[in-house]
């Protein structure tokens, strides 16, 4: 899909940005309460309207930063969506995207209308504008990446321990992983690699700092 904004003769179009993090070994969106009509009281993902002569994309970056304060992360166009606003006449279109942010450098906006808010993937609230088929969507992509690029750097330090990358890989597709299997296949990928610093883990020897090769998107 391209990043051009639509023609004239479109039907309205909203630019919605999924957002992922990890916390405490658990994947988390960030929500929006709605504080007006349509659906009032329900949680939503952060979306606008594109702004006149915007580019997608640019409507993306300037949406999640008003959101986090964070740019420079994964950021990827997802899908179109249809008809997920049913109360605009004529129809509506939803131009999709989904970044992972590091929880650590996220400052949520401070506001007591529309306020932002985490959730677990796995205990959402009620939802408007069928924002579940969004969600199952964007993390079904998010899976798919995982297996075989970098996209997951986003959510790490700089320098993170293999259990780190582990921990953040488990999260994101809900099960545990054969330690020695993963770590095996990472560094077969060579999106990694081993720095000469080490990190306390526990009692035994602090283990050792790895990077990724290239912090922005890389497919293998």
């Amino acid at each position: 899909m391209a990043d051009a904004a639509p023609s004239p003769d479109t039907p309205p179009v909203a630019v919605v940005v999924v957002i992922f993090t990890v916390v405490d070994g658990g994947l988390q969106v960030l929500l929006i309460h709605r504080s007006a009509e349509p659906h009032r009281g329900l949680w939503a993902i952060p979306g606008g309207r594109l702004n006149p002569g915007e580019q997608l994309v640019e409507a993306a970056r300037r949406k999640l930063v008003d959101e986090t304060g964070v740019r420079d992360v994964y950021l990827e166009q997802l899908f179109t969506f249809d008809g997920l606003d049913e109360v605009t006449p004529g129809g509506s279109l939803a131009v999709t995207y989904f970044a992972l942010v590091d929880h650590g450098r996220v400052r949520l906006a401070s506001r007591t209308d529309w306020r932002p808010a985490w959730f677990t993937m796995h205990r959402l609230p009620p939802l408007a504008f069928r924002n579940e088929e969004v969600l199952a969507y964007a993390l079904e992509r998010l899976r798919n990446k995982l297996q075989y690029s970098n996209v997951a750097y986003s959510l790490l330090p700089t320098r993170f321990t293999l259990s780190q990358l582990q921990r953040v890989h488990e999260s994101i597709l809900g099960r545990e992983l054969d330690k020695r299997n993963f770590r095996k296949r990472m560094l077969s990928l060579e999106i990694i690699e081993a720095t000469d610093e080490r990190q306390a883990e526990g009692a035994g020897r602090p283990a050792l700092l790895y990077r990724f090769t290239s912090r922005e998107p890389v497919v293998i």
